[in-house]
């Protein structure tokens, strides 16, 4: 079993506020987790630990079971690959890909299987001769993660493996690192970034990671769950405003009416107001909140509730647009078609439908949304 877990985990160094607080996380066999977060949360340095690169200052940290505080990296039977690919220059592919199976004396015929197996899995069969200057970066990327298949670990460790890539050489290893994590049924994957779409689409559950005071009041953790948990039912305004690209919309304003399963709030206009389906048994009314929703369910058409704004800006980026605008409550951005023929300074009215709407109370705490029937209220 290559299951991680760590307990009451804290790093600090020297004298320092800890940097990491109150981790608490279990990686289960073959899941394939993703730290996400801002710079400074913490990320990198909590993989390193479980890589054996950093100590822990408090915790314990597991790995199938076994207590790893004390065991030196190369006893944990992780594999890790690092941002900057770390290859040996004068070595060539295979044997910067053989390296670690040299080390641990592997004889000569399951090296050479080893190692052109994963060159085969790679794509890398043609380039095994050559060196890493002359290899492309996402060629480069790819003996580094050859390297970390040959010694089939327990646990595959990822630190930003793509940020040096270009966007469409992300795309292509992101593919390939998913396929990877498939052929592998006992190991299990954590991986850093900071990128959302490689958190999105590559992770079976994302850890979001505070930064700062946040972290100093709440722990480094902030949410861990399924990416479309996090980014349909995000526990707090930090979480539903890193989750999502463009970020979540957010526009303040006080309780004005509280009724069963649904909240009305009253704008920085005094004669705007939203409602939003969400449990609001804990709020009062006059208490401040934030009413937030996504640009991609705000709508340019329709027969909800809506509120006025002025165009400032339209991206164009063909199959949809990014409508920038300006409310008195803040600033807006709207998801919609590509073609939609809307220019700056035009006065739009933006529709916010009740049910896509998130409401946060005054300490940014998410109230539970509710699936709230108008009908079956009434009746």
């Amino acid at each position: 079993m290559a299951t991680i877990r760590l307990t009451d985990v804290e790093k600090a160094y020297g004298d320092h506020a800890p940097v990491i607080r109150r981790v608490n996380l279990e990686v289960a066999q073959h899941e394939f987790c993703v730290f996400l977060g801002p710079s400074g949360c913490g990320k990198s340095t909590l993989l390193r630990m479980i890589a054996g690169l950093e100590d822990l200052s408090a915790g314990e940290l597991r790995i199938g079971g076994r207590l790893m505080n004390d065991v030196p990296a190369a006893g944990r039977g992780v594999a890790m690959v690092f941002q900057s690919y770390a290859l040996f220059p004068h070595m060539t592919v295979f044997d910067n890909m053989a390296f670690g199976l040299k080390l641990a004396k592997q004889p000569k015929s399951v090296i050479d299987s080893k190692v052109r197996e994963a060159a085969r899995i790679l794509q890398l069969d043609s380039l095994l001769d050559r060196h890493p200057k002359a290899l492309s970066g996402g060629q480069r990327q790819r003996v580094a993660i050859g390297r970390a298949i040959v010694r089939e670990p327990g646990v595959f460790l990822f630190d930003e493996p793509l940020s040096n890539l270009d966007a469409a050489l992300r795309g292509q290893t992101r593919v390939e690192i998913a396929r990877l994590h498939q052929r592998f049924a006992d190991a299990s994957v954590v991986y850093v970034t900071h990128d959302q779409v490689e958190a999105m689409t590559l992770a079976d559950r994302i850890v979001l990671l505070h930064a700062g005071a946040d972290a100093e009041r709440f722990g480094s953790i902030a949410q861990s769950g399924a990416p479309l948990e996090l980014y349909h039912h995000p526990n707090s305004r930090f979480v539903a405003g890193f989750i999502g690209s463009p970020r979540m919309n957010f526009i303040d304003g006080v309780v004005d009416s509280i009724e069963p399963g649904k909240v009305s709030v009253t704008l920085a206009r005094q004669d705007e107001q939203l409602t939003a389906y969400v449990d609001g048994r804990r709020l009062q009314r006059g208490q401040p909140v934030t009413l937030g929703v996504r640009p991609e369910h705000l709508r340019l058409d329709g027969d909800d509730q809506f509120i006025e704004c002025a165009t400032v800006l339209s991206e164009r980026l063909g199959e949809h647009s990014y409508i920038h605008a300006d409310h008195a409550g803040g600033s807006l951005v709207a998801k919609a078609p590509g073609d939609t023929p809307i220019g700056s300074g035009e006065r739009i009215r933006v529709h916010v439908p009740p049910q896509a709407c998130h409401l946060f109370d005054a300490q940014g705490v998410a109230l539970r949304r509710s699936t709230f029937d108008p009908e079956r209220i009434a009746a």
